[in-house]
């Protein structure tokens, strides 16, 4: 049985941990699938660098901390402004790093102005992928790279849940209707509760709930929309669950849920 990750919302609660910390401690985990073809140094010395979905930013920070020249995080939720804000400054980064408000299919950004684009556990999540990789191919330099890593949505926790769900591969049992009514019951006591709930769940056009926050990427979807792009793919691969899934983790169809994560580099002509 695959054991439920740790989740930074629960840490927030019950050990006071806030979740750009917990970011920058894990900031060296969001690229370790990346460092069996590159470098830290490589990723980040002296290099203007984005990073996409920065949550609290406390990854980015960690980028900044690895030798970046300029680290800027992007992110659609303003409020977690004030907390990566408030530890670049306790970690004396704050003239290396910046916050951005915005959405990363009309990103505020001139053409040709990053080294590097990191997107860790965010192709997931945005609305539109294939204009967010139409204005990453705007913004970054020619010969700059991007790294992007995201778990499928049949992924055992794929769903993003685990906050509160603790039960692998849920999303395929139940509706996402279900789910979501579940989920509101499940976080109606907790501090944040109230948080939880207006970041992942909306209504659609027929007025159900749904989750907003995922766009239910799958490793078939994003075969399609990766050839959007004129980026060059110089490296890619399926991570399985734990070795003793890699059979199922190459059948087609059955590898959307015994692949742990997607990783691929791409570089601008």
């Amino acid at each position: 049985m695959v054991n439920p990750p740790v989740h930074p919302f629960n840490l927030a609660n019950e050990k006071n941990i806030p979740y750009s910390r917990w970011q920058y401690e894990k900031g060296k985990d969001t690229i370790k699938l990346y460092l069996d073809y590159t470098t830290i140094d490589e990723m980040f010395k002296d290099k203007v660098v984005l990073d996409i979905g920065c949550g609290a930013a406390g990854k980015s920070l960690f980028y900044a901390k690895s030798g970046a020249k300029k680290v800027v995080g992007i992110e659609i939720v303003e409020h977690y402004r004030q907390e990566a804000e408030t530890l670049a400054k306790d970690l004396g980064l704050e003239d290396k790093f910046e916050f951005v408000v915005g959405d990363a299919s009309k990103m505020p950004f001139e053409e040709n102005s990053f080294d590097t684009i990191i997107m860790n556990d965010a192709m997931e999540h945005v609305d539109d992928p294939v204009s967010v990789l139409h204005e990453i191919e705007r913004v970054l330099k020619p010969g700059g790279r991007l790294y992007v890593n995201f778990p499928p949505y049949y992924h055992p926790y794929g769903a993003h849940l685990s906050d509160v769900m603790g039960t692998p591969w849920i999303q395929m049992f139940f509706s996402e209707e279900t789910l979501a009514a579940v989920y509101r019951d499940l976080v109606k006591d907790l501090p944040d509760g109230d948080m939880r709930v207006q970041f992942r769940i909306g209504q659609n056009e027929k007025g159900k709930d749904y989750f907003k926050y995922i766009n239910h990427m799958t490793l078939k979807r994003f075969k399609k929309i990766k050839r959007a792009t004129n980026l060059k793919i110089i490296y890619e691969k399926e991570v399985p669950l734990r070795w003793f899934f890699v059979p199922f983790a190459k059948l087609p169809v059955f590898k959307e849920a015994f692949v742990k994560m997607k990783v691929v580099v791409f570089e601008k002509r």
